[in-house]
């Protein structure tokens, strides 16, 4: 068994990954190095977790802010693709984990680390999305993941292992949910999640008010886009970070962005999990409203069907790869006249278009008027459809032909 001297592993300071810092010295006796990148989880994950990973064993703790290329560079890129997965899930965690596995990757090489480690379990897809990163960017880097080693089997025996060794943990046997956040969204999973008969619990939900408590009154947000690119909220341009977290607050003080999905998995298994994306769910519904107005109906469709191609890699963690990268090309030229504003109306967790403008809207007046006019001539229909209708016009000719001289040959 490789025994390593020095290991960078990917650290949220949360239940598995606390644990894991003295597990990796137990059983390998190694240096570790906790690498943490700042992707908008908010300033209760990130507080005192450098202290915290050093407490625990750490020899060294990094964290990275990484905001702005978190947004820039790969949310907008997979808003862009118009990424949904399985029709619901907006991909908050998985588009992630590559930037995270990037980072810790040149953590790893700058502090000379000869191994990566890494706290997802067996059964999840994070232990893919993570470890298909290295293999694209450190090949040689040998891989720890503990929850395919240890006698660990379930969150209980972690909170059991963290109160032995003295970490400090946030989770409970009462309260176990599972989460991930950051600027784009949170998932909760575990604890009544796990069985999908199981109403969410009230509980459950951090970024978004109950509809019910939504106020009374409806409100409109317009998002202002360029070539696809989200760049501005009610006519104010501003940066990226900034653009989705008021995004997340409008839509979260309306009760809007909240999934319940029961979604397949890569590794085969089917699994609950409560998701709520406040503000991507606006810019997902304003960018839609535009690409309707924008695009011809060949580029649409087509868009559409590599969009579904984009949410499944994205999914499966195949981001550093030249499909994706080639994807991201096809996707930079179809949004090169997504321009311009789409108001929407939001009101107790609804979310409906009110406007839509753009200065390269297809969408023409004269043509799709009720009113006869100079712009389309109706009577050229006729010629259109038999044109089209042709093969259809033949093919029934034939049958009934052949339909006659069997009952002849009766």
């Amino acid at each position: 068994m490789h025994k390593p001297k020095k290991v960078a592993l990917a650290y949220s300071g949360g239940l598995d990954t606390s644990i894991i810092i003295p597990w990796l010295k137990e059983h390998y006796g190694c240096e570790v190095v906790a690498v943490c990148g700042d992707i908008g989880q908010g300033g209760e994950e990130l507080s005192g977790l450098e202290s915290k990973a050093r407490k625990t064993g750490a020899s060294e703790c990094y964290v990275a802010d990484m905001r702005e290329e978190f947004v820039s560079e790969y949310l907008w890129k997979m808003v862009r693709a118009g990424g949904e997965y399985e029709h619901k899930y907006l991909l908050g965690t998985s588009i992630a984990r590559p930037l995270l596995a990037k980072k810790q990757v040149e953590v790893a090489l700058a502090t000379g680390c000869d191994a990566l480690a890494h706290g997802c379990t067996g059964k999840g897809n994070d232990q893919v999305r993570f470890e298909l990163t290295y293999k694209a960017l450190a090949p040689h880097l040998p891989v720890i993941a503990p929850w395919r080693e240890w006698d660990i089997i379930s969150r209980e025996d972690a909170i059991a292992y963290a109160a032995k060794h003295k970490v400090p943990i946030a989770q409970t046997t009462k309260k176990i949910y599972s989460r991930d956040r950051n600027i784009w969204h949170i998932s909760h999973e575990g604890g009544a999640l796990e069985d999908p008969a199981n109403a969410a619990p009230d509980d459950v939900w951090m970024l978004t008010k109950s509809p019910k408590k939504a106020p009374d009154k409806p409100t409109d947000v317009t998002i202002g886009f360029e070539a696809g690119t989200p760049f501005s909220v009610n006519g104010k341009k501003l940066s990226a970070v900034a653009l989705l977290e008021q995004l997340n607050k409008i839509a979260g003080d309306n009760g809007v962005g909240r999934i319940d999905l029961v979604e397949n998995r890569f590794v085969g298994m089917k699994s609950r999990g409560a998701y709520e994306t406040p503000g991507g769910t606006l810019i997902m519904a304003a960018f839609r409203e535009l690409e309707a107005l924008t695009l011809p109906k060949d580029l649409a469709h087509y868009k559409q069907k590599l969009a579904l191609d984009y949410a499944e890699m994205v999914y499966n963690g195949l981001w550093f790869t030249p499909l994706r990268e080639s994807l991201d090309a096809f996707f930079d030229v179809a949004c090169q006249n997504t321009t311009g504003e789409v108001t929407l109306r939001l009101y107790k967790g609804s979310v409906q278009p009110v406007s839509r403008k753009s200065p390269y809207s297809l969408y023409s007046l004269d043509i799709a008027s009720f009113t006869m006019g100079a712009e389309y001539d109706q009577k050229d229909a006729r010629g259109f459809i038999n044109l089209i209708g042709l093969p259809i016009q033949v093919r029934a000719a034939v049958m009934k032909a052949n339909k006659k001289s069997k009952k002849k040959s009766v």
